[in-house]
């Protein structure tokens, strides 16, 4: 309903009231600007070859976090047992669990001293599940730098460990990786999977450009002594989700952080099945990002306004006879952010399928626009359906 009614405003401006004709236009010009800034910087951050001041790996600890998680663990924990990498441990926070999950990981901890379990069986209620058990878990690594995931993840690669460990160095104390989403037939999987690739083409970007400001608790890295002398997720403990991005946005600076991208860094999460379960998910993302950081919003907002703006704005003042000529412009814009899209996704380590990205492109405005302004308003958002 919202969609609908900034385009029938836009439009009555277009054509009851073409008086604001001309200002539009003009705007419509800021807009495209703005669009094009903003994609060529992202577009030369992955152009360019920027040489990674790498180590030799360090010793790390695996921390995973699962509620319920079985079926997913059963898979995961060899995985991560079968990654090329001297001096690691795999510590499974099993938090309040309904299934079997302990069970599990009781028998499996007897047969590798490298897997190790963490069991939450009551959480305070000032803190969310979550938060709690990757406190306790990091509080029990034996190694100072803590990698994390997620249950439902999968390395792409048995050189994972080594890969993200290789960026530990002195002076750095966080490490951004990419975690992309399995490949399945569907619109939804095609939206799920360019919404992440834009997201990591974003919070990467910016990282590459000296502004770190987020990432992705499914394949992130951070010093165990960064989070205690912070005193942890604190003062975002209450909230739904944050655990990562939220503890980046707080402490993350151009120089404390790296990135660590390319096939053998990446992590592959399983997507969800279903718009509904999908847009709750991200209603609690979105939600998150009210807490960042003044410099982050300013620095966020021009971007994701200014696409929301082509589609509201743009496109309908390029089907009037004063505006035809920004049908050029858009064109334009969608040929670089096509461009962007196949070369972007292939630094990261993963492929798209960049003829899907004009109308992607419009899908996502829409869906932004209206999950942005969900999130804003909720007070209090839901883990899960």
């Amino acid at each position: 309903m919202v969609n609908f009614s900034l385009v029938i405003l836009s439009l009555y401006f277009l054509f009851v009231n073409p008086r604001l004709l001309p200002l539009l236009i003009i705007a419509c010009i800021v807009i495209l600007a703005v669009q094009f800034v903003y994609l060529s910087l992202f577009l030369n951050v992955f152009l360019g070859k920027r040489k990674e001041v790498e180590q030799a790996p360090r010793p790390v600890s695996v921390i995973v976090c699962a509620h319920d998680e079985e079926e997913n663990l059963k898979e995961l924990v060899p995985q991560l047992l079968q990654q090329d990498h001297s001096g690691f441990e795999v510590i499974i926070v099993e938090d309040r669990g309904n299934d079997s999950t302990y069970d599990f990981l009781l028998n499996a901890t007897t047969k590798d001293p490298r897997l190790k379990m963490v069991r939450v069986v009551h959480k305070p209620e000032h803190i969310t599940g979550k938060k709690f058990g990757l406190t306790l878990g990091i509080k029990a690594a034996k190694y100072d730098w803590v990698l994390l995931t997620d249950a439902d993840c999968r390395p792409n690669s048995k050189n994972w460990l080594k890969q993200m460990s290789s960026h530990f160095n002195d002076g750095i104390h966080l490490v951004l990786g990419f975690s992309s989403y399995q490949k399945v037939p569907g619109l939804l999987n095609s939206f799920i999977r360019f919404e992440a690739f834009l997201t990591g083409i974003q919070y990467i970007g910016m990282a590459r450009l000296s502004r770190p400001y987020m990432g992705v608790g499914r394949n992130l890295a951070y010093r165990k002594s960064l989070f205690l002398e912070n005193k942890g997720f604190h003062p975002h403990l209450g909230l739904t989700g944050g655990d990562d991005d939220l503890f980046i946005n707080r402490h993350a600076t151009k120089g404390n952080t790296s990135v660590a991208i390319g096939r053998e860094a990446l992590v592959y999460s399983k997507p969800k099945t279903t718009w509904k379960e999908f847009y709750y998910q991200k209603i609690r993302h979105l939600s998150v990002g009210k807490q960042y950081n003044f410099q982050t919003k300013l620095l966020l907002a021009p971007f994701s306004l200014s696409w929301i703006g082509v589609w509201i704005f743009v496109v309908p003042v390029s089907l009037t006879p004063a505006g035809y000529w920004l049908g050029s412009l858009l064109i334009a814009r969608w040929l670089l952010l096509i461009f962007l899209f196949h070369k972007a996704p292939c630094r990261m380590g993963d492929r798209f399928e960049t003829w899907k990205t004009p109308y992607l492109d419009f899908i996502y405005a829409f869906y932004y626009l209206v999950a942005g302004l969900v999130a804003l308003v909720s007070k209090k958002v839901r883990w899960k359906i």
